[in-house]
C-alpha cells in the first residue's frame, strides 16, 4: 500500500512518526501552514515558520524517505488579529517557492467579516499564482460554515476543480460533491471522522475526487490514520487499486495542478518497496 498524506501537520510530529510513516507505506505528504496553538504577535514569527517547511522540514522528511510539500497562507484563525494581517503581503514570495504546492490553510473559523475579507484576498492571490487551494470548514456550524465557503469560492472566479474543501462529514459532504470541488476527509481518533465512517461515505459517494488525510498535529492525533482507512477499505471489501486511487491517485492529481509535486524516490530509497513503478510523477505530470 503507497501512502500521500495530502495534510498533515509535521512540525508538531517526531522523528518516530516519520519513521512508522514510512514503514506504513507513506512515501509523499503535504504540510499545510496553521494554528501553532498560540497566538503570533507579529510577521517574523511567521516567516520563520514557513521558511522551516519549505526547508528544514522537507530536509527531515526526506531523511526518511518521504517527499515533503506544503501549503501556505495566513490560516483563519489568525486572520481576526489585526497583529497578523500583514503576512498577507509577504505571501507571494513563499507561493513562488519550489514545494509550495497550493493556498492553505484558507476559509473559516468563526465566519467573521475579516475572516471573509482574507479569504478572498488569498483566493486572488491563488489565482495569480495558479495554484490550488486547501480550504479549511469551520469546527462550528460547520454546514453554514460550508455553504459560505463555496459562496465566496464561486465569487472570486477560481476553477472549482483547483478547490480541495477539507475537514467535511456527513452533513457536509453532499453540498461540496455538487459544486465540483474536491472532498477532503480528515481521520482522527475521537473527532472529525473515523475510518469506519469514512468507508460509508465512499460507499455512497463513490471514490473519486475524494481525499483521505490523517490531519495530525500536535493535539491527540494518528499520523497512521490513512494506513488505518486502507486496511478498513479492503476489510469492507475494496480492493488494492481502489485503496491506491483514494490514498494516492486522488491527492496526486489534485496537487498536481500545482506543478510542483515531486515524487520520485529519494536517493537511498529507490528500492525500498517498487511502489513507484509505473506511475511515478515528476514535477506534476503523470509518466
Amino acid at each position: 500500500m503507497r501512502i500521500f498524506d495530502p495534510h498533515i501537520h509535521m512540525t508538531s510530529r517526531t522523528t518516530d512518526d516519520y519513521e512508522a510513516m514510512h514503514a506504513a507505506g507513506v512515501r509523499a505528504l503535504v504540510e499545510p501552514a496553521f494554528w501553532l496553538g498560540q497566538p503570533r504577535t507579529g510577521v517574523a514569527s511567521f516567516t520563520d515558520y514557513f521558511d522551516s517547511l519549505i526547508g528544514w522540514e522537507r530536509f527531515r522528511a526526506a531523511q526518511f524517505g518521504i517527499r515533503h510539500h506544503c501549503t501556505i497562507a495566513l490560516n483563519p484563525k489568525e486572520a481576526n488579529d489585526p497583529r497578523c494581517r500583514e503576512v498577507l503581503d509577504v505571501l507571494p514570495r513563499y507561493l513562488a517557492k519550489d514545494g509550495v504546492v497550493a493556498v492553505g490553510e484558507v476559509g473559516y473559523d468563526s465566519m467573521t467579516r475579516d475572516e471573509d475579507e482574507v479569504f478572498a484576498r488569498q483566493l486572488e492571490l491563488a489565482k495569480d499564482h495558479e495554484l490550488p487551494v486547501l480550504v479549511h470548514t469551520p469546527h462550528r456550524d460547520k454546514l453554514e460554515g460550508t455553504k459560505r465557503t463555496l459562496d465566496l469560492v464561486r465569487e472570486s472566479g477560481i476553477p472549482v476543480e483547483r478547490v480541495l474543501v477539507d475537514h467535511l462529514n456527513e452533513v457536509t459532504v453532499d453540498i461540496v460533491a455538487d459544486s465540483g470541488a474536491w472532498l477532503g476527509f480528515s481521520v482522527y481518533p475521537d473527532t472529525k471522522m473515523d475510518e469506519h465512517r469514512m468507508v460509508t461515505i465512499l460507499r455512497e459517494h463513490g471514490l473519486a475526487r475524494k481525499i483521505v488525510n490523517s490531519a495530525a498535529d500536535w493535539g491527540r492525533s494518528d499520523p497512521l490514520k490513512t494506513l488505518k482507512t486502507g486496511q478498513a477499505m479492503l476489510a469492507s471489501g475494496y480492493d488494492e487499486s481502489d485503496v491506491d486511487t483514494v490514498l494516492w491517485q486522488n491527492p496526486v492529481d489534485f496537487f498536481a495542478q500545482s506543478g510542483r509535486l515531486t515524487l520520485d524516490p529519494l536517493p537511498g530509497f529507490e528500492g525500498a518497496a517498487g511502489e513507484f513503478e509505473g506511475n511515478s510523477v515528476l514535477r506534476g505530470g503523470r509518466e
